[in-house]
């Protein structure tokens, strides 16, 4: 079984490299995947969000799914499957970037930027706010594959716990807004 979704984590790859990669293209997307690097770009935005009264619970909760989202896959997932790079393991294969962390699955840039688009869908009321984020996570999720840094697998994983991690942020979040409410009212 793990050696059928290998195979067709790798046909996929490939099939991207050989046929959706663009020389005009190709710069922007590495631009794009590396603002992911850390989840910076998206932290930028959350502590941006967090710094303006009107959006500071979003930008909060944004954060905390991002917490969250480090805490599952770099913490722990990563380091327990401890799945190789596709240039490491598909002879031939060039990614157009390179990470220094080792570890393929799950994918950390897609986690992080999930865990703040979901985030920020559940907590932002403009449609089109919502629609920016859910689409900024998406297209880190597609960049990483683009670039070649992650199998389609672990892109999808980071999606789900990206997902999980902003659902349950923004239930957190507002519980503890409201203990810390309680609590300045009882001063």
């Amino acid at each position: 079984m793990l050696e059928a979704i290998q195979h067709l984590d790798e046909s996929i790859l490939w099939w991207i490299a050989q046929n959706i990669r663009m020389d005009w293209l190709n710069p922007l997307v590495s631009v794009y995947t590396s603002l992911g690097n850390a989840g910076l770009g998206f932290i930028a935005v959350a502590v941006l969000l967090f710094a303006i009264r009107k959006t500071r619970w979003s930008g909060a909760t944004a954060l905390t799914a991002m917490a969250l989202g480090m805490v599952v896959t770099n913490l722990t997932i990563k380091p327990l499957v401890t799945r190789a790079r596709p240039w490491v393991v598909m002879d031939g294969f060039a990614s157009l970037v390179t990470s220094s962390d080792p570890n393929s699955f799950p994918s950390g840039h897609t986690t992080a930027a999930f865990a703040f688009g979901v985030a920020l869908c559940l907590t932002l009321p403009q449609k089109w706010a919502k629609a920016a984020a859910i689409a900024a996570a998406a297209l880190m999720g597609l960049s990483r594959l683009y670039v070649g840094v992650h199998f389609p697998t672990d892109v999808v994983a980071g999606m789900v716990i990206g997902t999980v991690c902003g659902v349950l942020a923004s239930r957190l979040v507002p519980w503890l807004r409201g203990v810390w409410e309680r609590r300045r009212a009882e001063r």
